[in-house]
């Protein structure tokens, strides 16, 4: 073999190795961001109905949670408790009054994702209204929510005994305040089972977004 096709030989060789390295890494670092810094997560059902609709992807901050706490209004991906995800819908971890949301969860967290907008946290008083939460006695401006519950005829829309956040916990609700399978029936998150905030959304291209 002629030392130029050997050197040929050896620089093909190289390059493929440098390839299968930069293919590695890359995915290594995507692997690597999306367990630590940013996770994409896509909507399964109309609970967010109008801000979200069913098939959007969203883009979620992993990192803010880890260096600080949630923040209401946040649009944010979490971990609910055991039974959130099962029917019946009401799997508080506790017997609720008649006209009251569940202040508590079930103790274990479930391996599910859901998405629903924070309304309320630690140490808040809430009622809801047609839909519309009474936080510490001030109805909340809530102008992202559907009208399901405009008529106070959607499942749950009107819970009026007040409840209080537990020390720790997050009360989420869906935006389609009369669709929404949320905190009114299985409890507060724990500020350890909430993944992220949604800061955007990237698909589809026409409803591209920055919240």
């Amino acid at each position: 073999m002629s030392t130029a096709k050997a050197k040929k030989q050896k620089s093909t060789a190289n390059s493929i190795l440098e390839l299968v390295v930069i293919v590695a890494v890359a995915l290594g670092l995507a692997l690597l961001i999306q367990a630590f810094v940013v996770k994409p997560y896509r909507i399964p059902s109309e609970s967010m109905v109008p801000t979200l609709q069913v098939g959007q992807r969203v883009l979620v901050n992993r990192l803010t949670t880890r260096f600080g706490e949630p923040s209401v209004g946040d649009v944010t991906v979490f971990h609910p408790p055991v039974g959130s995800e099962q029917m019946p819908l009401d799997q508080c971890g506790q017997r609720m009054p008649r006209q009251t949301a569940c202040d508590t969860p079930t103790p274990q967290e479930s391996e599910v994702n859901f998405i629903k907008r924070i309304v309320a946290g630690p140490g808040d008083t809430i009622s809801i209204v047609r839909g519309r939460v009474i936080r510490n006695g001030k109805p909340t401006s809530e102008p992202f929510i559907s009208d399901t519950c405009s008529n106070d005829n959607g499942f749950a829309c009107t819970l009026p005994r007040p409840i209080t956040i537990p020390p720790g916990h997050w009360f989420m609700m869906g935006d389609n305040r009369g669709e929404s399978d949320d905190s009114r029936f299985w409890g507060p998150v724990p500020t350890a089972w909430i993944i992220g905030p949604a800061f955007a959304t990237y698909w589809p291209p026409n409803r591209i977004n920055i919240f």
